[in-house]
């Protein structure tokens, strides 16, 4: 299997959606995974007037150079309020100024957690609408609902069905990249 680039679209320290992200790279590439962190590209607030009067934000140039370089995502969004966490917002607008494709073709793997019911579901549809416009793939995508409950830091998702459900998603997924490496 070949490099995936994995992160948690949260800057909490003990962000559940980074977890569930390197849970999720290293089922599909346990030797090849990056997982990172996005305090580690905290940059300005984007706005035009910024980008013109500085330029762009060097963190903001490796965060899409690490993109360039990997050949599939796992990408777990946390949800604030029912939208995108102001971290991983913020550096989305960044990168999509580097270069306006932002997921430079890779095949996305898309996820979302929270300790409620929904699991950050609405994120995740806001999300899935919006990358699938630059997607040349189907992006596949899992809901983790009530994290706490379904989710060992030992062991990864204890429940059997939603693991089922994921190792399908994960199939579906490396497909997708085996199908850019053969190309």
């Amino acid at each position: 299997m070949s490099k995936i680039l994995a992160f948690g679209g949260s800057s909490s320290k003990n962000s559940i959606n980074k977890k569930l992200a390197s849970f999720v790279a290293n089922k599909i590439a346990p030797k090849e995974a990056l997982v990172i962190d996005l305090n580690d590209y905290e940059m300005p607030i984007y706005s035009q007037d910024r980008h013109a009067e500085n330029g762009i934000p060097a963190k903001a140039t490796e965060f899409k150079k690490r993109i360039s370089e990997c050949e599939g995502l796992v990408i777990s969004l946390a949800e604030h309020n029912g939208s995108y966490t102001s971290a991983f917002k913020n550096i989305f607008d960044w990168i999509s100024v580097v270069e306006k494709n932002v997921w430079s073709n890779k095949p996305i793997f898309l996820l979302s957690t929270s300790d409620g019911e929904r699991g950050g579901r609405t994120v995740l549809e806001t999300a899935l609408s919006r990358f699938s416009r630059q997607s040349q793939f189907d992006i596949p995508h899992f809901v983790l609902p009530k994290f706490y409950e379904n989710f060992s830091e030992e062991t990864g998702i204890n429940n059997q069905s939603l693991l089922q459900e994921l190792e399908k998603k994960i199939v579906e997924f490396t497909k997708q990249v085996d199908s850019l490496l053969d190309s």
